[in-house]
């Protein structure tokens, strides 16, 4: 009978654990999902604002000046990966992305009410720059801090599928930013309408979502890793010198994230003006394709962080090393030259679910390469340099290839990263076998 109620009691306290957890996760990643549409909104609405910021012109350079202007914002995400990094390591996670949401709210707030250039002149794309650095250094936070704390708070079992929902929000912030644009597209407004205001309507929203991200990360709970190790000496934690005792994982870092990150904002965010500008569809066709394609593309993200705690975090990042290098060239080509929106769908879904080993593991194996008092800068400052360097300028080189008539030569770009990336996987250990996380007490 003692043992049956001992056993009893034993299945409250993992119930309660349970529930605590998934108010953490849940927590974590809708902050996450709003962040990341703040971020997202820029990409998806400069097909409409690019022209307010810019002379009059060649809608390709207006569309290649606004891609400067993201890839700036990127320059300021490895200063935000070490500003933030090094606050969750000293102070803790919870405080940090308070922190970053914030700072995500004041950016959106300043771009939504921005005068345009015929108002102001040269001031219009300054301030644009400026609205768009404060987004950087706040997302650059987020990156390594929510992977952190996600993975903190999954169960060991479970940590893959848990710490993919970080991407599962990633894409749906990129989601909900294409969803508002069908509406005012669709439902609200005209297309003069569109670029002459409405595309200022989701940057308001975003500063809202920010303030109710705000409150949710504020009730979240700490994570116990960062409990365990609040008693080191703080002078260590989130230190670069600290990093630095730590240089094959930073490396590692490095080599995983170059090919699969400019994968993603080659599918994601670059997609909908490729569809534009390449194979000629209108603004309203790229939407849907971009929001029909990521909405199945975050469903897979559970599925396969799910399959790597059964087979390995490994086998699913050579499997994208591997189609990735094969693939990239063929798919990009073939999809430059259809007329078939069905085929192009097709096409897109093919890219993402081979993206796929990469997205939904890539924040647990970084994770998993540092102790606690290092985590979430050793996870956010390498990715976020990785980041800024090739996942930014992204839009950026594909666009001046395109401009210069050689686009096919962004596709090979592309290949040869992953190229590089896949030999980083066939090097690595599985880290599901060689956690740091589980040297956590």
């Amino acid at each position: 009978m003692l043992k049956t109620n001992s056993t009893y009691q034993e299945a409250l306290v993992d119930d309660k654990i349970s529930a605590k957890r998934l108010k953490a996760i849940f927590g974590g990643s809708i902050g996450n999902l709003v962040e990341w549409y703040d971020w997202y909104a820029y990409s998806a609405f400069a097909i409409y604002f690019s022209a307010s910021f810019f002379p009059k012109g060649n809608a390709t350079v207006q569309l290649l000046n606004t891609a400067g202007i993201f890839a700036l914002g990127f320059l300021m995400r490895p200063l935000g990966g070490y500003i933030f990094g090094r606050l969750a390591d000293r102070i803790g996670r919870k405080k940090s992305m308070m922190f970053s949401v914030l700072l995500m709210s004041l950016g959106s707030l300043l771009i939504a009410f921005i005068p345009t250039y015929a108002t102001i002149g040269i001031f219009a794309p300054i301030l644009l720059l400026i609205a768009r650095l404060l987004q950087g250094l706040s997302v650059g936070g987020e990156y390594g801090v929510s992977a952190t704390y996600l993975s903190e708070m999954a169960s060991k079992n479970r940590r893959g599928f848990y710490s993919s929902f970080q991407y599962v929000t990633l894409i749906g912030g990129q989601l909900l930013a294409l969803a508002i644009q069908l509406i005012l597209q669709k439902v609200l407004l005209s297309d003069a309408q569109m670029n002459e205001w409405g595309w200022r309507i989701p940057f308001v929203i975003g500063a809202i979502l920010s303030v109710v991200a705000l409150y949710l990360r504020k009730n979240l709970e700490e994570t116990q890793a960062f409990e365990n190790q609040k008693s080191h000496t703080s002078n260590k934690k989130g230190t670069i010198k600290e990093l630095l005792k730590h240089p094959k994982a930073v490396i590692k870092v490095i080599g995983l994230t170059l090919g699969g990150t400019l994968a993603f904002y080659t599918y994601t965010t670059y997609m909908q003006k490729f569809l534009i500008n390449t194979m000629h569809m209108s603004k309203e066709q790229s939407t849907l394709m971009s929001f029909a394609t990521l909405f199945i593309f975050a469903c897979l993200q559970p599925v396969f962080g799910a399959l790597s705690d059964k087979i390995g975090r490994k086998p699913l990042l050579i499997g994208f090393g591997v189609m990735g290098t094969i693939c990239t060239v063929p798919l990009l080509t073939i999809l430059s030259h259809t007329t078939s929106q069905w085929q192009a769908f097709f096409l897109l879904m093919v890219a993402l679910l081979i993206v796929s080993g990469y997205t939904s593991i890539n924040a647990i194996v970084k994770a998993e390469l540092f102790p606690a008092e290092i985590r979430a800068l050793g996870v956010g400052l390498p990715y976020a340099l990785t980041v800024a360097i090739f996942g930014g300028t992204a839009e950026y080189i594909a666009l001046w290839l395109k401009d210069i008539n050689h686009e096919s030569y962004y596709y090979w770009y592309i290949t040869i990263c992953i190229f590089i990336s896949l030999m980083v996987y066939i090097s690595m250990k599985d880290t599901k076998e060689v956690s740091e996380l589980d040297k956590d007490h």
